[in-house]
This record gives structure tokens, C-alpha cells and sequence, in this order.
């Protein structure tokens, strides 16, 4: 598998890099990044062939299979359009666009294609999560409430690794699609209702600096998500599950139970790494000619459900 990482210096680009390195029958052969001393010797160092300032140099060869967009959001929708039309499968990182209009355009083109079309939502895959999931599907637990905390210090535009931003980052449609695509993933059913209240926007970025969302799924299990980018403490998102038949903590790669007892995790996946495990989908996806777990198509409930949320802000 030839795969292309556009993005390839950023923080999750590098991630994914890392994460490919660990699969075997993979190669990268072109990475993208926008200034060219910086990506040509990025591509030196890492021994990867091609390195280009542009998506349509990288998808115009013919030794790029797939690509994987590491790339502001903003781009999303069409580069991944232009990756489907070029012929290339694509793994977009979350979110897949950022309004719902552009997420409908994705999934339309690629039922068109007929290609592997995924959304990074990696939560889906974190062994923490993946071990939830699995007792709910073997039918011993049952979510009654998910609460969560998505919490950072962002008063500037900087990315994950501290530098400067060339875009700005959203609370609803980046950092909150990660918990409402997870709350329907591990409910197994689409909000039906949904509400969210913000903060005021910050008066450089433009953006809500807080926001308090609610839903609820038909079932009767609900979701309270709280984000902020004003948080001076403990960073990160962290996930309480409330079942029937006990309560769970999951901190990142790692899960407690309500008594703070930490779960084994060894046997739920090949990796602990959860980009290392998206990854394995994708590829694996291409290579048996299905759609994989995350593919576009299924996460459109969740990128419906935000836009629902976004209308709320304005009732």
C-alpha cells in the first residue's frame, strides 16, 4: 500500500507517520506540507521519495494508492473530493468538514467512487473506548449517561505541539464531534434531541471559548459534553460512563472503573495506539474492497447532529 500524508509535519501528520511505521506492507511514498525547503527536507530525513507544496502534485502519481489528510480543516471537504476524483482512497482527520453541507458533498462523492472514504474519528478505535463497546455489543452493559470533559488552555492559535496555527480551531465541529460521533457510535442510534448554550466568542479568534452541549438518544441514554479552550488545569477529554451494570472512567489510552481500578487492556487490539489502530482500518478496508469502520457515510449522523447543535446556539 503507497500511501501519501498531506500535512506530513503537523502534529497529527507526524502521528500518523509514526503510527505507519508500525505497519507492515506499507509504504509512504509522498508527503505534503505547504513550504517546500521545509517539507523536501522533512521527506530527507524520513527517507520518503516524493515530497511536494501541493495535494494535486502528490495525487497526480502513480505511487500514491491513498492519502491521509492531515491538513486545516477548513480544506477538508475539498481535498478530499479532489482525492476521491483523482482515484486515490482517502483518510480525512477529524472533522471531515466543518458544516454539514460540505460533509453531505464528501459522502456523495464517495458513493459516487465507490472508494474507501474515512473520517478520523479515532475515538471509536481508542482500546479504552473499543472495550466499552465491546461489552455493550455482547449485551453486558447498557449506557444510561455519558459525561465528558474536553478541556484545553487555547487563549491563542496555536496546534497541539505549541506552534503557531495557520487556521483556527473550532470547540463544536472539531472538539465535539469526536463525543457526539462516539456517544451515537457506542448507543448504536442517531440523537434525537440535541441543544447546545456558548460562551462568548474570543474578541482575536472569533471563536465561542465555552460551550455546554446536551443529547439523547431515543433509548433514553443521555450525553453531557463540557468544552472549553479557557481551562488552566488538566488537559485533555475525559469520558465517564454511566451503565447499568457499573461506571467507567476512560482517560485517554487508559480505563478505570468508578473505584479508579485500572482495566487490562492488553487483549482488546493489536496496538494501544489509537492512530496506529485507524490506520490498520483503512488500510485494511482498501485491501479487502469494503468500507471501513469510521467511513464517511456513518459518521454523517454525527456531522447532523453538530449542525442541529450549531442551530441551537441561535434559538
Amino acid at each position: 500500500m503507497r500511501i501519501c500524508v498531506a500535512g506530513a509535519y503537523g502534529a497529527f501528520g507526524m502521528k500518523h507517520l509514526d503510527a505507519l511505521a508500525n505497519i507492515d506492507g506499507v509504504q509512504v511514498t509522498s508527503v505534503m506540507g505547504p513550504t517546500k525547503a521545509k517539507i523536501e527536507a522533512f521527506a530527507a530525513e524520513r527517507g520518503i521519495p516524493h515530497a511536494g507544496t501541493t495535494l494535486e502534485e502528490c495525487i497526480a502519481r502513480d505511487d500514491v494508492d491513498a492519502v491521509i489528510l492531515s491538513t486545516p480543516t477548513g480544506l477538508h471537504a475539498e481535498q478530499t473530493i479532489a482525492c476521491l476524483d483523482a482515484g486515490k482512497h482517502v483518510l480525512v482527520e477529524i472533522p471531515m468538514a466543518d458544516n454539514l453541507a460540505d460533509s453531505q458533498a464528501i459522502v456523495a462523492k464517495q458513493k459516487e467512487t465507490g472508494l474507501v472514504a474515512m473520517a478520523g474519528q479515532v475515538r471509536r478505535f481508542n482500546p479504552s473506548h473499543q472495550w466499552i463497546h465491546n461489552k455493550i455489543e455482547a449485551g453486558e452493559l447498557k449506557l444510561q449517561q455519558l459525561d465528558v470533559q474536553t478541556y484545553f488552555f487555547r487563549r491563542t492559535n496555536t496546534n497541539a505541539k505549541g506552534e503557531p496555527r495557520s487556521w483556527t480551531d473550532h470547540l463544536l465541529w472539531h472538539h465535539a464531534c469526536h463525543t457526539v460521533d462516539l456517544f451515537q457510535y457506542q448507543t448504536g442510534e442517531t440523537c434525537s434531541e440535541a441543544f447546545g448554550l456558548q460562551g462568548p466568542a474570543h474578541p482575536d479568534l472569533g471563536i465561542a471559548m465555552d460551550m455546554s452541549i446536551g443529547m439523547k438518544v431515543p433509548s433514553g441514554a443521555i450525553c453531557t459534553l463540557s468544552l472549553s479552550f479557557n481551562n488552566d488545569g488538566p488537559l485533555g477529554t475525559f469520558f465517564r460512563y454511566i451503565c447499568d451494570n457499573g461506571t467507567y472512567l476512560a482517560r485517554y489510552d487508559d480505563l478505570f472503573d468508578g473505584n479508579e481500578n485500572q482495566i487490562d487492556l492488553s487483549d482488546v487490539a493489536v496496538s494501544n495506539n489509537g492512530i496506529e489502530l485507524i490506520d490498520r482500518e483503512f488500510i485494511s478496508a482498501i485491501q479487502d474492497g469494503r468500507q471501513p469502520n469510521g467511513a464517511v457515510a456513518d459518521v454523517l449522523g454525527a456531522m447532523e447532529t453538530l449542525d442541529r447543535i450549531e442551530k441551537s446556539f441561535q434559538s
